[in-house]
């Protein structure tokens, strides 16, 4: 018999073996309800994106390298919905029942595996593994969704395939599109990543278990129904109370990352600050954490900053640009020229900033540089800073104390390019500072950023804490990330335009703990003898940063 609903001229598409042939006993007419089960894949569509970048965010956070995790993420999904979209082919001869369960299933791993990811990076101290898991199960879940979804539009009134796939893809699309936009400016300011996610999976096992329930209802046994409602109920109980003990989880996996002292913990728009230590007494014993990894201890951190700032300071220094440095530390080193008249900070993350002002254990440490009048602050990215102020601002000195090179967001600020725009920023005899990562577990990294300054028409004086700077020995690694190097291991670059820097320190600066010229040039020496020749620079389209 023919099919009068297809469109005039285009034959009915063959109705798969097993598949259900009769149309669906809707409560509501089929115009209606090809429109709620459109509906319904826009809503599942938003959700499958969230989850997909929350894997993406998580994954960049906890592991680092940024490229590497989302080809990673993405790549495994992808594969994994074309598994889905096979194994679907079982469920198509009961597909509101399929859609329901897969749906359900859905909304509990993804709204699950925030907390997941966090809990094995906590106590197991690696996520890896677990961010593949979760990626290839969520993404076989989206692959199914699709088969079966045309099957039960189809249920409802029969079309040509091609106008249904267009249709079920139009509605797809769109809503991944909200949901790609949900997620940073809604989800993750507003509730944060464990929250953010569990609503997501709260909203997708409604919208699935609902159509199902009420739309195809009729299509189910009263077991399944009853199963349904069980199953979805059990789902939304568990997303409910994982809702209401997340922020007692959040602390308890804080504790078991950064220890028991965790005083400070805020999340920026730009990543997470976490202060530990005690909120009274020595200074030395705050450690700063951005996003997990350990950028400041209290401790030593003074043979960081001292080792970077102060051999730049020889010569001319009135004017002095600093580089990231929103805590204020390298800013304090500067601080104790008195000839020097002015300090611009260049900082992407207020936030840094403000702990940096308002903590009383940090600004002890940084000897409250923030309140120095000859300190200005400029929130923004340096590299488009310096695209926008080369032009007209001139310094004796720029300190560039960035996020090592191996973290994929700061890649571009050791670029030539970014170097190039340095360049042009500085005053004649000018010279640049600026922290290479570790040189003794990252050596290869270290003599790029070398090269990429040498590429951009500086000329470069190396050297390393590593070496025989007073107090400086290899320590147990306390970067959380794992992509760190030791904190003991600090390389540095020091680079001017008209000629080879000279390592050492005027007679007149004051008081050091831990650099002195003898040490420095022993640290030079020391470098040199590690060179790697023949690499290739960083820019911007050729990333040699791993």
């Amino acid at each position: 018999m023919i099919d009068r609903s297809a469109p005039r001229g285009v034959l009915p598409a063959p109705e798969p073996r097993g598949v259900q042939s009769a149309p669906a006993a809707l409560p509501v007419q089929p115009r209606t309800g090809r429109l709620l089960v459109l509906a319904t894949v826009f809503v599942c569509a938003a959700c499958g994106l969230v989850y997909e970048l929350e894997l993406l965010a998580l994954g960049s956070y906890l592991i680092g390298d940024s490229v590497t995790q989302a080809s990673v993420v993405l790549s495994v999904m992808v594969f994994a919905m074309g598994v889905g979209s096979l194994l679907a082919k079982r469920l198509r001869g009961r597909p509101a029942l399929g859609f329901a369960a897969i749906e359900a299933a859905l909304a509990l791993l993804g709204g699950f595996s925030a907390m997941a990811l966090y809990a094995s990076f906590a106590w197991l101290g690696e996520s890896r593994t677990v961010l593949v898991g979760f990626a290839f199960a969520i993404g076989v879940l989206i692959g199914a969704e699709i088969p079966l979804l045309m099957v039960l539009i189809q249920r409802i009134r029969r079309q040509d395939a091609g106008g249904a796939v267009a249709d079920l893809f139009a509605a797809d699309y769109v809503g991944a599109l909200v949901g790609g936009l949900a997620f940073p400016f809604l989800l993750l300011p507003m509730l944060g990543q464990l929250n953010g996610v569990m609503l997501t999976g709260t909203v997708n096992a409604v919208a699935g278990g609902g159509l199902v329930l009420w739309l195809f209802r009729r299509d189910l046994s009263p077991r399944c129904r009853w199963l349904l409602i069980a199953t979805n109920a059990a789902v939304l109980v568990a997303l409910g109370c994982a809702t209401l003990l997340a922020d007692d989880f959040e602390r308890v996996a804080r504790r078991a990352v950064y220890g028991g002292e965790v005083r400070v913990a805020v999340r920026t728009e730009v990543q997470e600050l976490v202060l530990t230590g005690p909120a009274t007494g020595s200074p030395r014993s705050l450690d700063l954490y951005l996003d997990g990894r350990l950028r400041v201890s209290g401790y030593d951190e003074y043979r960081y900053h001292e080792a970077l700032v102060h051999p730049a300071m020889t010569g001319a220094h009135t004017r002095v640009l600093v580089l990231g440095g929103g805590d204020g530390l390298a800013a304090r080193e500067v601080l104790r020229y008195p000839d020097v008249a002015s300090v611009t900070v260049v900082e992407l993350d207020p936030g840094v900033v403000r702990l940096a002002r308002t903590d009383p254990m940090l600004s002890a440490l940084n000897g409250r540089a923030f309140e120095d009048p000859r300190l200005g602050v400029v929130t923004q990215d340096a590299f488009r800073w310096l695209r926008g102020s080369a032009a007209r601002d001139r310094f004796d000195v720029i300190v560039s104390d960035l996020p090592d090179p191996g973290i994929t967001p700061s890649t571009k600020l050791y670029s030539q390019e970014f170097y190039g725009l340095a360049a042009r920023a500085l005053n004649p005899g000018g010279r640049i500072a600026v922290h290479a990562g570790a040189l003794t577990t990252r050596a290869r990294t270290y003599w790029t950023v070398d090269t990429t300054l040498r590429a951009a028409g500086l000329r470069t004086t190396p050297y390393s804490t590593g070496g025989r700077l007073s107090g400086f020995a290899a320590g147990p690694d306390r970067t959380l990330g794992g992509t760190g190097a030791p904190p003991q291991d600090w390389g540095f670059v020091l680079a001017s335009r008209e000629r080879t820097p000279e390592l050492r320190v005027d007679r007149d600066t004051p008081a050091l703990r831990a650099v002195s010229t003898r040490a420095l040039q022993d640290a030079a020496r020391d470098a040199a003898r590690t060179r790697i020749d023949g690499l290739p620079p960083s820019t911007l389209p050729y990333p040699r940063y791993s």
